[in-house]
């Protein structure tokens, strides 16, 4: 009888340990140094819950979630935990953008005037054209143009503006929110201005050449080859009940703030999984393909993912060596990693590759921890990134 006692308690400690040890998937797992240093700098600043995954080769060698995704009801943050990806989202208006070029729906260089049924023209160059190619290297010379773009979020479950609406009204002359410094004072293809506006409307000519809304399209061309069941561009298209709560950072506390959606959702609405996250990357770093899964021709990818910009031919405020840019995919870290990251309210996220494709990191946060704390963000990152290179290191050194 003392013996099956004892056993009992064994099993019962192992289980229990399995539950709180990083969220190990139902096995022991001891802690590792990356465990500790990211726990360290989650105590230090607040964050609420992380989750990240590391691909090595385009396969996903490790997962892993620290900390809550609801920290009132202690449900922990896991590699499933759904979140919005923030500025990840063009990413997936990007493909998108491809695929429709594959398509022949739309071509990166014509006039996007001739898709469009209002007008969107420079008013300071007026007879030069903007292509979806600008509109998609932030080249466009339209801006965002604030109160107007922030005031463009919808909280407390109201919904936003339509996106066509919205759009005819900043950029017809008409229209409420139109004013000329809704562009730069610069030639369409020669200055770079990261612009979410411009994302919406990209990813509005694709609805209207598809004829499909874009989480239509996304689901019939990404989600649904790729698996990705929790993944969608609204709240009403996933399971809310594993979606993270948001939280930021006021003062000296951690306060959960409000899930939002937005009108320009093209630019940051895909609500993912950093399980569902890591196939979508691993087919862009994978010529458009994910294990036995096409969702793009390779030269298609090719396109999307090149660095358009060469000394000859490049934005005047542009220098290649600390940044160059695809569609939607740009270079990070002074031109040493390739990707998208995201920043949002609430939420901060990464998805990086180095320039060869051996070593991606994914991670999520579910914390804004505003201006000052953005250094821990890439501090973490960074951990991970050598943390796969150990990994590489020890998988070389075992064959």
């Amino acid at each position: 009888m003392k013996v099956k006692f004892v056993l009992t308690i064994f099993l019962t400690t192992i289980i229990f340990c399995s539950n709180i040890i990083g969220q190990s998937f139902n096995k022991v797992t001891p802690k590792t140094s990356i465990d500790s240093f990211i726990e360290s700098k989650m105590i230090e600043t607040g964050i609420v819950g992380i989750g990240a995954s590391i691909i090595i080769d385009k396969k996903v060698v490790w997962t892993n979630g620290y900390g809550y995704s609801d920290k009132e009801n202690k449900i922990p943050f896991t590699p499933s935990t759904i979140m919005n990806t923030a500025s990840i989202s063009k990413t997936f208006t990007g493909v998108c953008i491809m695929k429709a070029v594959e398509e022949g729906k739309v071509s990166l260089d014509e006039d996007i005037n001739n898709y469009l049924p209002f007008k969107v023209i420079n008013p300071n160059f007026p007879s030069e054209k903007i292509t979806l190619r600008h509109l998609a290297t932030h080249t466009s010379t339209i801006t965002d143009r604030d109160p107007v773009y922030a005031n463009s979020y919808s909280y407390e479950g109201r919904k936003p503006v339509p996106l066509g609406a919205f759009l005819k009204d900043y950029f017809t002359e008409d229209g409420k929110y139109y004013s000329k410094d809704n562009f730069l004072n610069a030639k369409p293809g020669t200055s770079r201005d990261y612009c979410n506006i411009g994302a919406g409307l990209a990813g509005f000519i694709i609805e209207l050449r598809t004829g499909k809304t874009l989480n239509e399209y996304a689901k019939k061309h990404i989600f649904k080859p790729l698996k990705m069941r929790n993944t969608g561009w609204a709240l009403n298209e996933i399971d809310i009940s594993n979606h993270s709560k948001l939280y930021e950072k006021k003062g000296d506390s951690i306060v959960q703030t409000q899930l939002y959606e937005m009108t320009t959702y093209p630019d940051g609405g895909v609500r993912t999984s950093v399980d569902e996250l890591s196939k979508f990357f691993i087919s862009l770093l994978n010529e458009g393909k994910y294990k036995k899964t096409r969702i793009l021709k390779s030269e298609t990818v090719e396109e999307m993912t090149r660095f358009h910009h060469t000394e000859a031919n490049k934005p005047d405020n542009v220098n290649i060596k600390k940044l160059n840019q695809g569609i939607f995919w740009a270079t990070k870290l002074g031109a040493t990693r390739i990707g998208h990251n995201g920043s949002d309210h609430g939420v901060r996220t990464f998805m990086l590759s180095d320039l060869k494709k051996e070593f991606a990191v994914i991670i999520f946060f579910n914390t804004e921890l505003g201006e000052n704390g953005e250094g821990i963000y890439f501090d973490i990152y960074e951990a991970l990134y050598r943390y796969a290179k150990d990994i590489k290191a020890k998988q070389t050194t075992s064959r």
